[in-house]
């Protein structure tokens, strides 16, 4: 039987086959894709082929094949560094959501998302969320950012779940796709698939006092298919984001805006570090690249863990960190 995979629990599977129906499968055996060397053999919208089995009157599967991925996010842990993550296969766009504070999003992780939906070729969409709750200088935080990625190409919506302002935008966007919601715990991605989907009633907590962190309340990444013609993949709060290798001279490639300038650089090869007339650092220097791209750009190429005071560079310039 053919279906596609709609939870995984880490040795159990939801499967849902072509019938529409749904079934417990396992996987028999080790799966070896293409080299991929991860935590997780099968993840949430894998096309698999799989086998029914029965025990005692109770019908399981047991998964044999997966079929060949149209695409898939994978992210590096950030405590074992060989080790990588699927977080979910066949996507056709991620909603990326940003908070400015409670928790903050810095433009860090934003950036290494974006690298690494880019360079697996998937839409991204940035969520600017809880816009209700913000004063003024955290307004104009937001109105700076979407300045940025806007200018780069990526379309940016702000929305309150709580308020019900803009889901309908988030809904336009989602029809007809299977759709990821991705983001650190805490910035409302439940609350927002709630807003979408109310009959979905995915558990919502507020956020810790303590660390201004959000609380775990997805566990397993899990798929819904939604009232409206849409998919959504539901992912647990990933608090850091590591970038799977990528070859030091294609990682300008993934910045739109490098990549736009290349062709300008004096040495084909350039990856706008020390290179003499390089394009991107002259766009740099006339404000026409953003730094905080530029610092998310050389902290990846230079293997650096995640910083999270990279945010804030943004707005003090003596800052040389």
């Amino acid at each position: 039987m053919k279906g596609i995979v709609y939870k995984s629990t880490g040795s159990w599977y939801q499967v849902k086959s072509d019938n529409g129906e749904f079934y417990k499968c396992r996987i028999k055996g080790k799966f070896r894709i293409k080299g991929i060397k991860s935590t997780n053999p099968i993840a949430v919208g894998d096309k698999v082929l799989f086998d029914i089995e029965k025990k005692n009157d109770e019908e399981t599967g047991v998964i044999k094949t997966i079929l060949d991925r149209d695409n898939f996010i994978v992210r590096k842990s950030v405590n074992l560094s060989k080790q990588t993550h699927i977080i979910a296969a066949n996507v056709d766009q991620v909603f990326l959501l940003i908070t400015i504070n409670n928790p903050p999003t810095f433009t860090t992780f934003i950036d290494r998302f974006l690298v690494s939906t880019r360079a697996y070729r998937i839409d991204t969409i940035l969520v600017f969320n809880k816009i209700d709750s913000y004063e003024i200088e955290e307004r104009a935080e937001i109105l700076y950012l979407k300045d940025i990625y806007e200018a780069i190409g990526y379309r940016c919506v702000e929305v309150s779940a709580t308020k019900n302002k803009n889901v309908d935008q988030i809904k336009d966007l989602m029809l007809g796709k299977t759709s990821m919601f991705v983001g650190h715990s805490g910035v409302g991605k439940s609350t927002l698939v709630n807003a979408v989907e109310p009959t979905l009633d995915l558990k919502t907590k507020e956020i810790s006092d303590q660390h201004s962190q959000g609380k775990h309340t997805t566990t397993f990444a899990e798929m819904f298919d939604l009232s409206f013609d849409a998919k959504i993949i539901d992912t647990p709060g990933i608090k850091g984001f590591g970038v799977v290798d990528i070859d030091k001279y294609e990682l300008g490639d993934y910045f739109p805006e490098f990549f736009a300038l290349k062709q300008d650089c004096k040495f084909n090869n350039c990856i706008h570090t020390k290179e003499p007339q390089c394009a991107v650092k002259d766009a740099l220097e006339n404000e026409e690249v953003s730094w905080s791209r530029y610092k998310s750009y050389l902290q990846i190429l230079n293997g650096e863990e995640e910083k999270e005071h990279f945010r804030t560079d943004v707005w003090n310039e003596d800052d040389n960190e």
